[in-house]
């Protein structure tokens, strides 16, 4: 049976047609989209309205009584048509604002907060007393908001009334979208006209053949078949799609219909015919339906297509589509279902923000590829720039966003979001989402542009995606075995610091959604620390660190990022290390570790970082005392620490030395322009400087066995790593898996962390592993993000203990007292 739903008469007290339809508080601000401030009324019956007699009202979030900022009406709104105000502004940034029916500087709203007010009359009214109220919207510290105010507005996004109705709650009412002035949405203003007669259209007529639709503004009616239905998570419609054959390549057949109120009988695979008004929301084409009826007799099915637009192109990339022509190219089915049959990975899963730095819950995908993304300078060498340029559109090209079907002002990062109690899409303590899992679509997505191009689900995703998308559970339990006698590792530690922030004045914490302090923000001094901020925070942090170490069954560790407690607050070098250990040992059961000493030399100043050596005793023993090279390069890193190991039972033929990196990060100083970060001429310079120091370091304690460990800052083909290359040091390569890497950044992965080998330290080798437990982990599984979202993620376990990757290699000894290499 048909089932009929129109839509019914906005819920004001004192109109049933005049509505505030959105609002752009922020005009005139650096990075704004518009010059000025500007309020939207609606007239949302079926006779013109005259204006004469009602007022706009402004009063400050803050005040109280009546409103402050008073301008009368004057003109007439069509039926269904539109009006805009422009108040006053903030500033000369932006374009200015179309379609402007009236201007006033009194009406100059504050951005965190305040109540507009439509009235009745052209005297001040208190927007808390609802005596003349026609609407009003109140948002961010609003004191008289309809039900709670609307949040989510700035320079780039506007409060904007999605909902046919209106339910006097302005956060349901209201959200922060693309601004659409008058001219925008196409509204009519004076001399009032009958409302046009709905047309039929096929929705390939709806979208045309260029961004924006040729049929803005107007009314029609249209059929299609349910792909995807959204009833929770702000979308607040469906989409529908032409079913049978395409016979309109160059337009789309998949439309979104924008119905708050849709029936809940009408789901995926539904037939229904729709009448709306064609609107652009952002660049998004939509129709704002006024009644869906769900028909009777079923339209002919849908077949989804296989190949997301601009994913087919090959290495290098030289013919992958980008910018305007890889727009064109999806823009040509927007709407339109897709069920991917070329391999699909997680190419992105840092923050689920692949298209900005919040947490949307995106996930970055590399179509048609079996690995990740790949950073150019990766796998091409950094002074080719056709080369990396190719690489570049190449992954452009390959980048798909998998979204979870909620708004953008649904879930973020923020841990003071709306809906920071709810339980988030994607990821729960069993089901993670990391980059390289393989991605099998169980169900059809739909392809959208909502700030980006963006792959939607059939429905809101809330915690696991069960039934729509699996994603391969591969968390590695331990490292691939590498063979050998003893095993050598890398591991950064991702600033492990014993001082808390907590207890050190001038600090200021991150916090989780009630509030309460996790990590260390920053500090007023330039010695302050930068870890847990308090005792129970620190052993969150301390146990997965623990756990990885000890999984990872390694000889000889070296570490990255240690608080050194001597610049942090003048106590012992060697206090951060040495706890650590005994937090190992505890866990061990046994003595199972032991730290190299800082040697009696040391340098002058020293960054609050350092690196370290941890050896197992029943293995391995140290020789000699360490040696830090304290050399001008290394001025603004961490320098060098060298140690000479040997087997615990063995003789002099067994020795090997071993020196710890970490190079100036690519964060800060002289961008050379060659694409390698900030900072290269100093790693570069640091390079050069270390090699020389490791051969002079190896033939003073009488070894020509020398490894390279550590952030190195630089990626595989980068120059930094070629210096050291030249010079005779061999970056080695995962065994297990040759695309394994050590670090994800941007939705591209590559090794920022190396070990490296000499001539002779390479004969050693019996196998390498990167073990992907850090870099490839949401970042909602750290200690740092512990109840900042409404699923409890945290665990004592290995992954997400740090951001990079540690890096295992397996060592065969030469038999004691046997011949061969000293």
């Amino acid at each position: 049976m048909a089932l009929t739903g129109a839509l019914t008469a906005p819920a004001t007290a004192a109109s049933t047609s005049l509505v505030i339809s959105e609002a752009y508080v922020n005009g005139g601000s650096a990075g704004a989209a518009y010059t000025h401030k500007y309020v939207e009324l609606q007239n949302r019956s079926g006779a013109p309205v005259d204006l004469a007699g009602y007022s706009l009202q402004y009063r400050a979030a803050g005040s109280s009584g009546p409103s402050t900022g008073v301008v009368a009406l004057t003109g007439t709104i069509a039926p269904g048509g539109y009006f805009t105000f422009q108040g006053g502004s903030n500033g000369s940034n932006g374009q200015p604002v179309p379609g402007v029916d009236q201007t006033g500087a009194g009406i100059n709203p504050g951005a965190a907060g305040g109540t507009l007010t439509l009235a009745s009359t052209t005297s001040a009214v208190d927007p808390s007393q609802g005596q003349g109220v026609v609407d009003k919207l109140g948002w961010g510290t609003s004191n008289a908001p309809e039900g709670t105010a609307a949040a989510g507005n700035s320079v780039a996004l506007s409060l904007s009334r999605r909902a046919a109705g209106d339910t006097d709650v302005n956060s349901a009412d209201f959200s922060a979208l693309a601004p659409t002035p008058d001219a925008v949405n196409g509204g009519v203003v004076d001399p009032p006209t009958d409302p046009p007669a709905p047309s039929d259209r096929t929705i390939a007529e709806i979208q045309g053949t260029s961004a924006a639709s040729p049929l803005v503004g107007s009314t029609v009616t249209t059929r299609g078949v349910v792909t995807a239905a959204f009833p929770t998570g702000g979308f607040d419609g469906f989409y529908i799609q032409t079913g049978g054959p395409d016979t309109t390549p160059d337009a789309s057949d998949g439309l979104f219909v924008h119905e708050p109120g849709f029936a809940s009988t009408i789901g995926v695979g539904d037939s229904v015919e729709v009448q709306g008004v064609v609107k652009e929301f952002g660049s998004l084409t939509e129709l704002d339906a006024t009644t869906v009826t769900e028909l009777a007799q079923p339209l002919a099915p849908v077949v989804p297509r296989t190949v997301v637009p601009g994913t087919d192109c090959a290495l290098p990339g030289d013919g992958c589509l980008t910018g305007a022509a890889l727009d064109a190219a999806r823009e040509a089915h927007e709407g339109e279902a897709f069920l991917p049959s070329d391999p699909m990975t997680v190419t992105d899963a840092y923050d689920f923000g692949a298209t900005s730095s919040s947490f949307f819950g995106e996930i970055g995908l590399a179509a048609d590829s079996d690995i990740p993304l790949v950073t150019p300078t990766e796998v091409v060498d950094a002074q080719d720039t056709e080369g990396i340029a190719a690489r570049t559109r190449y992954n452009t090209a390959h980048l798909v966003v998998l979204d979870d079907g909620s708004s953008a002002t649904y879930w973020n990062t923020s841990n003071t979001a709306g809906a920071q109690d709810q339980p988030v899409p994607w990821l729960t303590k069993d089901h993670t989402v990391r980059v390289g899992a393989a991605v099998r679509f169980d169900q059809p997505v739909v392809l959208d542009y909502r700030f980006g191009w963006k792959l939607q689900p059939q429905r809101q995703v809330v915690g696991a995606p069960t039934g729509l998308v699996t994603f391969e559970q591969d968390r590695p339990a331990a490292p691939a075995p590498v063979g050998g006698d003893i095993r050598l590792a890398t591991f950064n530690v991702l600033n492990y610091f014993t001082t808390l922030g907590g207890d050190v004045a001038g600090c200021s914490a991150y916090v989780d959604r009630d509030d309460n302090p996790i990590a260390t923000r920053s500090c007023s001094g330039p010695n302050g620390p930068r870890g847990a901020w308090d005792l129970a925070n620190f052993e969150r942090q301390q146990a997965k660190i623990v756990n990885a170490i000890n999984t990872m069954d390694a000889d000889v560790v070296s570490l990255e990022e240690l608080e050194n407690s001597r610049t942090v607050d003048g106590a012992d070098r060697d206090e951060a290390i040495s706890t650590l250990v005994a937090a190992l040992n505890r866990a061990a059961g046994s003595k199972r570790w032991a730290y190299v000493k800082s040697p009696s030399t040391l340098p002058a100043t020293e960054d609050v970082i350092r690196t370290g050596f941890i050896y197992d005793p029943a293995t391995v023993k140290p020789v000699d005392e360490s040696v830090i090279y304290d050399g001008p390069a290394f001025d603004n890193a961490r320098d060098p620490l060298a140690q000479l190991f040997m087997g615990r039972k063995s003789r002099s033929s067994q020795k090997f030395a071993v020196i710890v990196n970490h190079f100036k990060s690519k964060g800060s100083g002289v961008d050379d322009g060659t694409g390698q970060g900030n900072a290269n001429p100093d790693r570069v310079a640091q390079a050069t400087a270390l090699a020389s120091f490791a051969n002079q370091f190896a033939a003073d304690h009488g070894t020509d066995r020398v490894f390279l460990t550590g952030d190195f800052n630089a990626y595989s083909m980068e120059d930094p790593v070629q210096v050291l290359e030249a010079a005779g040091f061999e970056s080695l390569e995962s065994t297990d898996d040759a695309d394994e890497e050590s670090y994800s950044f941007g939705g591209t992965s590559g090794s920022l962390d190396h070990v490296f080998a000499n001539v002779a330290a390479r004969r050693l080798v019996t196998g390498v592993d990167v073990w992907e437990i850090n870099a490839n982990e949401p970042l909602y599984y750290q200690y740092s993000r512990y109840n900042y979202v409404g699923t409890d993620l945290y665990s004592t376990g290995p992954f997400a203990a740090s951001d990079h990757n540690p890096e295992v290699v397996g060592l065969r000894l030469p038999a004691p007292g046997g011949s061969g290499s000293q």
